[in-house]
């Protein structure tokens, strides 16, 4: 059973000058699964999310990923064991194109260089696999865009494609809906659908019509504590949960 387990807290927490923003957190991310990490606004979703990908310190508690504890760890050395974090506020570079993007998000997955000083001969040949990642995102009518030209749900999923060129074995999403219309969430939920497929992904997301239609298990905070956990059906019906979200109100 622990083989089916690649990210796991015990005991996880923060405290911020004398208030607690995550209580003790156990929390346990099966392999090859889409698990939400959700709760009314101030429930300590987003410290919990930094905790577990290493931008903060806990105050206690412990992070083991893949069997190895990496509760003391750096997020650049986190990444480096395949777990992977693609951020809330989109991180691409607005005036490169597309195919820059994601070639750069390659080039950084082969070493510590960018390859800036290289000639654009041995740069293009990085071109094939960034267009294989450009076109299971969807946006291969955009190769040539700039980044700041796509729309917000079109950067967002430029963002995930060059998250992609990490070879990730997890990927934590930080809100991947926040701000998109209806015609990206729904184009996005299915990237994610399909990235999930020979990966595992750990997402925060406040859209609860897309946690139901893509997270296996869902884990509830509450004033930074779990709550409750399961599928959306067991955990919408739990009284608790409705009384957390009705009394805290939710974006």
């Amino acid at each position: 059973m622990a083989d089916d387990i690649i990210l796991s807290t015990r005991g996880l927490g923060r405290d911020f000058k004398g208030f607690t923003a995550v209580g003790e957190v156990d929390l346990k991310v099966k392999r090859g699964t889409i698990h939400a990490l959700i709760g009314p606004n101030g429930a300590g979703k987003t410290t919990c999310f930094n905790l577990l990908t290493k931008f903060l310190q806990p105050s206690r508690g412990s992070i083991v990923y893949n069997g190895r504890d990496i509760t003391n760890m750096k997020p650049a050395d986190v990444a480096r064991l395949g777990l992977v974090r693609s951020f809330q506020i989109s991180a691409v570079f607005g005036h490169l194109t597309v195919l820059e993007n994601v070639r750069i998000a390659l080039q950084r997955k082969r070493g510590d260089s960018f390859d800036f000083w290289r000639s654009e001969r041995v740069l293009d040949q990085l071109n094939g696999d960034a267009m294989n990642l450009i076109e299971q995102v969807g946006l291969a009518n955009f190769r040539n865009h700039t980044a700041v030209e796509l729309s917000y749900g079109r950067k967002r999923a430029l963002e995930i494609a060059t998250t992609l060129a990490l070879d990730p074995e997890m990927m934590l999403l930080d809100e991947p809906m926040a701000g998109m219309g209806h015609e990206d969430v729904d184009r996005n939920s299915d990237l994610i659908r399909r990235a999930a497929k020979n990966r595992t992904i750990l997402m925060v997301e406040h859209n609860l019509s897309v946690v139901a239609s893509l997270s296996d298990t869902i884990t509830v905070l509450a004033r930074g504590n779990v709550l409750a956990e399961g599928n959306y059906e067991t955990v919408s019906k739990d009284p608790r949960v409705v009384e957390a979200y009705i009394g805290a109100g939710h974006g």
